[in-house]
């Protein structure tokens, strides 16, 4: 649709249960937000994850969500010959600055009914992360969020631990 030009070609869309949504444009907080959690996961993870950055992943027939950080399974091709599905995930991350509502409301309770087994939401304006897991059809069963002055992390990767206060660097 891009090259018909339904769409600028540079928009960034996602496919959310048979609806195309746009992406709200990444500002700089959400951007660097994106990059220290590739560097906690890049350096803890090592062999055990390939961390995927703002690429597609195949939940159900009809969404093709682009979570900002999707940890998952080692797989030789590192994902070259298919885009990975929900078996393959470990944990999704959204960074969350202006799209709260969006990613709580939407891709949070998308990611539990097809049984995405954790889901993070990074908040900026609150300064928290929002955990979420035990994943059903309606909804994760378990969730909490974790304050600035606290860690959290993944089951499926629990010796990389993130300060979450550390997620918020001083501007300087």
């Amino acid at each position: 649709m891009g090259e018909t030009g339904v769409f600028a070609p540079e928009a960034r869309l996602e496919l959310i249960e048979g609806e195309i949504v746009e992406m709200a444009p990444i500002g700089s907080a959400h951007a660097g937000a994106v990059n220290l959690l590739v560097e906690y996961f890049g350096r803890g993870a090592g062999d055990l994850a390939v961390v995927s950055v703002q690429n597609p992943l195949i939940v159900g027939d009809r969404s093709v969500p682009q979570p900002d950080i999707a940890l998952l399974k080692r797989r030789a091709d590192f994902y070259s010959r298919s885009h990975p599905a929900v078996a393959d995930v470990l944990l999704v991350i959204e960074v969350a600055d202006t799209t709260l509502h969006f990613d709580l409301g939407t891709k949070v309770p998308l990611y539990a009914h097809f049984g995405i087994a954790e889901a993070w939401v990074l908040d900026l304006q609150e300064r928290v992360m929002r955990v979420f897991r035990d994943p059903s059809a309606s909804g994760y069963r378990t969730s909490f969020t974790v304050s600035a002055g606290e860690s959290v992390s993944a089951v499926a990767l629990p010796s990389v631990v993130i300060a979450v206060l550390e997620l918020f660097p001083s501007a300087g």
